[in-house]
Order: structure tokens, then C-alpha cells, then sequence
């Protein structure tokens, strides 16, 4: 396939659309296309590559809405919508007009062929459009032995179909002049080979993989120049802002245009307690937006603090949105909620979300060092610790004793006098990012589950789904295998096994993830996606609902090809930190380049299949108005610009 001459002027070409409404005028008709300069193309040398379903908006193609009237063919798989297939076919039907005004033979059959290539799920490649700074054909490429015969046919077609006199000039002349001009360097690609072709068809709109059955995705980055962003989250109230948050302690607010605000919505940075040292693990650590932030503007916080230069804690705490602006946190707001001894620097877990019943889940590491060496069992199995834990309170309240929160109280171990009432499940290791599976968009299957990566001690990382009173094993068991076999051999464990474990050959810090539930890429509905923070590798899981089980389906960057879209990359860095899911349900990630809390190497990456798109319109979003007071900063990509910094831990 041959990548189009960028224009001389190097820029993005207008889009001409003439819209023929059914009549018998004989005016000329043009395409709606990119006005193509042939002369231009035919003087630069062809660069050979390989093509993929694209269409000439550049993006992927998708299932039609609605079934097609006109250019049938592409109705269940292609580029065209009802609309788009109406225009073409009022166009079709006013040239029909026009040939028989001029008592000339109609062709309608190749006619009709040629104008719905743009219905083609590789009309980017038919027209050479493969990006948006290239110039763009009026007519589709044709293979040889087709063009031979449109022009012995249908020449004198070729007038109505376009207004750039070389193509209307060479139509009159001999046929191998003629389709020289209309042909492609690669004949897999062109008109009616791109039909033909089993490799290009036959896995057509599912996720692309490559030789080793590896699913290929794409990524847009989103944000940069970011001080190890620990997680990002929408705050659930319809504006669909964006709330990244860097682990010294600030907060900024992205608004759907890309841009940032000049000002951070929340300045922690004077509490937090953390440090410049690499894979540091404390810090700001956890956030969650009440579900009713959009009423009560409440939101909760999670970091690590320092007592009297001594003694390292865990607070979790309240604060709210100012009353005078919805994007900066009232800095007098906060009360203190809970706060935990931490024994170590590390494990000290992070994740704050809320659950379908409305309660406020806290998810604490087992209190750093290697094996959980507190006491006899460990503080995972020791229920009346909090550390290990996943706890669960009802913020909206408090109770006689001054806590300023009340057990929930249907809590497993509520009634239970050696345990914690705050403890939900227990047996943890360090559960670094945990999700709200939002349910499929359609069936609502698998609505409230909640899903977690638990870090591993020496060998193996997991993937856990929380129940209710659940024991996660550790430090009995690490993964599926034993840690401690004395504890591991007790009868009385009844541990709940992961969906899934991998080893440290694969990777040795785990990042969880959520289940793609957003509307933009469909084929990865229901697909887990998650990641490791040492290997950088992202990861998927399918789950088997008649089986009950997952099983792993391999991720990985797609080839250029496949990212060849505009504004597309298929790099990130190597440290993944976090997942985000926004309003929409879209899927993003967090990494770094340097995973030190100082350094302004990360970037937010946000997934897109690019293999199959939701039709068009289907996921337009109407957001609630965002007031803002002072200046934006625009997003400015970087990803294409600049060398990636890589870095191993020894």
C-alpha cells in the first residue's frame, strides 16, 4: 500500500462536501472528499506499508446502527452510517439523472461500485487518506484488470464523478494511461482485490493480534509532565472533568478539552509525607468522590503522615469542595476519619472507593517488611488488626463512641468479640488498585463486583474479586502455592483463590485494573485489563461465565500499522502506577518514566481498540458546564517528541 505525498504546504487539507439533492440539473458533481492533486502525488516516491482497516475520517470502521439502503455491502461492517449512505445515494441518483439528460450509458452497476468504496472499512487506504495531512483521491484505487474494463465502459462517467480535469483528461485518453493514474502500488488494496483477500477479512472488526496471539491496542496520551501520578478519577457529577493525583500531595483538575487548570483542586503537599527516593510506596495514596458528590460536594482522602518526626501513620479523612469554587477542595475542610499505626515504610495499601451500597471500602496494606512478620499469624490473618485489610464504614454518620463513621451493619465480623467491626475481608498482602466493575452497558452482568491486584512477596502477583468476609490467604498462601505451610496447612484457612496469578518471570509488582465497560471500543466489553509496575506489562483477562473462571488473554502495543491512526502511539513507560476509568467508562493508565515522587516524568495513556469503533454519535457525551476561574494550560503532547527514559532496578 502506498503512503500519499504529504502536500507541500505540510498542511491539514479542507474537506470539500458537495451534497447533491435529487434532481436533473446537469452541473458537475464531485465526492465528498479531500480535493486530490495528482500531478503532486504522481512526482514523489512510494513508500510501501502495510495497510489496516481505516476509513477516511481516520479512525476505525464500525457496525452500522441501522442497516444500509444503499451501499448494501458494507451494512454489516464499514465506514458508513444511514446518513452518510443517504448522501450517496442522492449523489448516485443525480448523476443517474444526468446520464440519461445526456443520453449516455448509464454504468450504474460499476457506478454504484465505486462510489460506496467509501463504505469500504479500507477506504483510508482506496483513497490513500491514511492520515490527515496527505492528499486525498477523488476516485477509489482500482485494480488493473476492473479499471480496464470501467474505462472501456464507462469512461465517460468519470466526468460526473469528479471536477480535477487530469483525472477527466486521462479518462479520454488510452486505458493504461488512465489507470496508471487510479492505481495502487500494492494490489491487495485496491478495487475489487481488497474483497478478496482472506488475510485481510477474515478476523475483519475483531481485536487485531499478532503472530503470537497477542491483542493488539493503541494509546492516545492525555496528560503529562506529571509527578508520579498515583491514580486519576471523575467525580461522578456530569461534568466529566478529570482528577489526577501526584503522590506529594496535589490534585489537578483536566477538563474535556485536555486542558488543565492553573491551580490544583487540593494541595496536600505540606501533610503528605513522602520522599524523593525511588519506588518510595508513601505518599498521597487513595481518593474517593462520594456518590453524591454533585449535592454534598464531600470527598475522602487517603496518605501517609508523619507524628512527631517518629511514628508513620495512614489517615483516611473528609474533606469538601469550597463554596465558591467547584474546582478547588475548602482547605479547612478536613476531618480526620481514621488513622493507623504504620509498623514500616512500606505496604501501606491506598485505595479508597465506594460500593454499589453506598459504603466507603479502605483497602490497607499488611504493614510493610517482607513475609507480614507481626505477631503470630501476621497482621493479614489477625482480624483485630485493621492493617491487611479490607475495611468498610458508613461515612454518613457517627456513632455514640465519637467515631466519625458508623459500621455497616450487615459487616461480616460485627458480632465476632475478636475482631475488628470495621474488617470486610481480611487476609491481604497489599492490594494496589482495586475497581468497581460498572456492569455490561447492556445486560448489567457483573454490576458491583469489586476487583484487586494484592502485590506478592517473592513469587507470585494476583488478581482477587472481594466477597463479603472473605479470607485472601495471605500469609498462608501467596497467589495459589504456599507462603507459610504451617498456616497454609490449617483446615480453618477457607481462603478464597485468585482468578489469577502470574509469576515474577512475568512481573513483580502488580497494578490492578478495571473491566472495560466504556463505549468507544467495543470489542474490549467485559475484557479485565490491568498491568505490572516493574515489567510494564499490561495484561487481560476473559472471564468464562459457564465455566466460572478467567482466563488470560495477552496485551501488547500494537505494530505501526495498527497505530497508525492520527494522534494515535503504541509506547508508554515502563513504570504503571495506576488505571482510571472516566464518567464514560473509558479506560486509561498511569506511568512513569523515573518512579520517583519528584520527577515530572509521567503520563496519563488512555486505550483505544484500533480495530472496531462504536458508530458515530453513539458516544457523544453532554457534560454539565464547568466554571473556571483563572488560566487553563492546554494539553500539549510530548509522547511522539520525546525519547523514553528507561531505568532497572538492581
Amino acid at each position: 500500500m502506498r503512503d500519499a505525498a504529504l502536500h507541500p504546504s505540510g498542511a491539514r487539507r479542507a474537506v470539500l462536501r458537495t451534497v447533491a439533492r435529487p434532481s436533473s440539473s446537469t452541473k458537475t458533481l464531485s465526492l465528498p472528499q479531500f480535493i486530490l492533486i495528482i500531478s503532486v502525488m504522481l512526482l514523489v516516491p512510494v513508500q510501501l506499508a502495510s495497510a489496516h482497516p481505516q476509513c477516511l475520517d481516520f479512525a476505525p470502521p464500525f457496525k452500522p446502527s441501522w442497516h444500509l439502503e444503499f451501499c448494501t455491502q458494507y451494512e454489516q461492517f464499514g465506514c458508513c452510517d444511514q446518513k452518510t449512505d443517504n448522501v450517496i445515494a442522492e449523489r448516485y441518483w443525480d448523476i443517474i439523472d444526468q446520464l440519461e439528460a445526456a443520453g449516455d450509458e448509464l454504468c450504474a452497476d460499476m457506478l454504484k461500485e465505486i462510489m460506496c468504496q467509501e463504505c469500504s472499512p479500507y477506504a483510508a487506504h482506496l483513497y490513500d487518506a491514511e492520515d490527515p495531512y496527505t492528499p486525498v483521491r477523488e476516485l477509489p484505487g482500482l485494480c488493473f484488470g476492473y479499471c480496464s474494463e470501467f474505462h472501456g465502459k464507462c469512461r465517460h462517467v468519470v466526468k460526473y464523478l469528479t471536477e480535477n480535469q487530469l483525472l477527466r483528461d486521462t479518462s479520454e485518453r488510452d486505458v493504461s494511461t488512465f489507470c496508471s493514474v487510479v492505481d495502487l502500488s500494492d494490489q491487495d488494496y485496491c478495487y475489487p482485490n481488497v474483497l478478496k483477500s482472506a488475510d485481510l477479512n477474515s478476523n475483519l472488526g475483531q481485536v487485531a493480534e499478532d503472530t503470537k496471539g497477542c491483542l493488539q491496542v493503541c494509546l492516545t496520551e492525555v496528560a503529562n509532565n506529571l509527578r508520579n501520578p498515583v491514580l486519576m478519577l471523575h467525580s461522578g457529577d456530569g461534568t466529566h472533568r478529570m482528577f489526577v493525583a501526584e503522590q506529594l500531595g496535589f490534585v489537578w483538575v483536566y477538563l474535556r478539552d485536555g486542558s488543565r487548570l492553573e491551580r490544583p483542586f487540593l494541595d496536600m503537599s505540606g501533610e503528605v509525607m513522602t520522599t524523593p527516593w525511588l519506588g518510595d510506596e508513601r505518599g498521597f495514596l487513595g481518593m474517593a468522590f462520594h456518590p453524591k458528590y454533585r449535592d454534598n460536594g464531600r470527598f475522602f482522602i487517603y496518605y501517609s503522615i508523619l507524628v512527631n518526626s517518629e511514628l508513620e501513620k495512614v489517615r483516611v479523612s473528609e474533606m469538601k469542595v469550597s463554596a465558591h469554587d467547584m474546582n478547588a477542595a475548602d482547605a479547612h475542610s478536613e476531618r480526620v476519619i481514621l488513622e493507623i499505626e504504620e509498623p514500616a515504610a512500606n505496604h501501606n495499601g491506598g485505595q479508597l472507593l465506594f460500593g454499589l451500597d453506598g459504603y466507603l471500602y479502605i483497602f490497607t496494606g499488611d504493614g510493610g517488611k517482607a513475609g507480614d512478620p507481626f505477631g503470630k499469624y501476621g497482621n493479614a490473618q489477625n482480624k483485630s488488626a485493621l492493617l491487611g485489610k479490607v475495611l468498610r464504614i458508613d461515612i454518613d454518620g457517627s456513632d455514640s463512641s465519637g467515631k466519625q463513621f458508623r459500621i455497616p451493619p450487615d459487616n461480616p465480623f460485627l458480632r465476632d468479640p475478636e475482631a475488628r467491626p470495621e474488617v470486610y475481608a481480611y487476609g491481604v498482602r497489599n492490594m494496589w488498585r482495586c475497581s468497581v466493575d460498572r456492569g455490561d452497558p447492556v445486560s448489567r452482568y457483573g454490576r458491583g463486583r469489586i476487583f484487586c491486584g494484592d502485590v506478592g512477596q517473592n513469587r507470585y502477583e494476583e488478581i482477587d474479586i472481594i466477597v463479603k468476609g472473605g479470607n485472601y490467604g495471605w500469609r498462608a498462601k501467596e497467589g495459589f502455592e504456599c507462603y507459610d505451610l504451617k498456616l497454609c496447612h490449617n483446615s480453618s484457612l477457607n481462603d478464597i483463590l485468585p482468578i489469577f496469578a502470574y509469576s515474577h518471570h512475568v512481573g513483580k509488582s502488580v497494578t490492578g485494573g478495571y473491566v472495560y465497560r466504556g463505549c468507544e471500543s467495543p470489542n474490549l466489553n467485559g475484557l479485565y485489563i490491568f498491568g505490572d509496575f516493574m515489567s510494564g506489562r499490561i495484561m487481560a483477562l476473559e472471564e468464562d461465565k459457564a465455566a466460572g473462571s478467567w482466563r488470560e488473554r495477552s496485551v501488547c502495543m500494537g505494530e505501526t500499522k495498527t497505530c497508525s491512526f492520527p494522534g494515535l502511539i503504541n509506547h508508554h513507560h515502563k513504570f504503571i502506577i495506576s488505571f482510571a476509568e472516566d464518567e464514560a467508562g473509558e479506560l486509561y493508565f498511569l506511568a512513569t518514566a523515573y518512579p520517583s515522587a519528584t520527577s515530572p516524568y509521567g503520563t496519563v495513556f488512555k486505550f483505544m481498540d484500533p480495530s472496531r469503533r462504536a458508530p458515530p454519535g453513539k458516544c457523544k457525551q453532554k457534560p454539565l458546564p464547568v466554571k473556571v476561574r483563572g488560566k487553563k494550560f492546554p494539553f500539549v503532547p510530548r509522547e511522539r517528541e520525546s525519547p523514553q527514559l528507561t531505568f532497572t532496578f538492581l
